[in-house]
């Protein structure tokens, strides 16, 4: 199975294996002190370094090492 992503650089979408992902959660303090997590894909593409947006479902559901 593949993923997409957005590649910036090349301004085109590319599928990437799943294998190549990984998973990471990016967590932040927000103004009212309520900590916020955001879940991501992450990949390396032709020497570029993507980043996905996702869903908490959808991050649980891939079965993918967690950076």
């Amino acid at each position: 199975m593949e993923i997409q992503f957005y590649d910036v650089k090349s301004r085109a979408k590319v599928s990437v294996p799943e294998s190549a992902v990984r998973k990471v959660k990016y967590e932040r303090v927000a103004k009212n002190g309520k900590t916020v997590v955001r879940h991501a894909l992450r990949a390396t593409h032709n020497g570029t370094n993507l980043t996905k947006f996702v869903s908490r479902d959808d991050w649980e559901a891939l079965d993918a090492p967690e950076e």
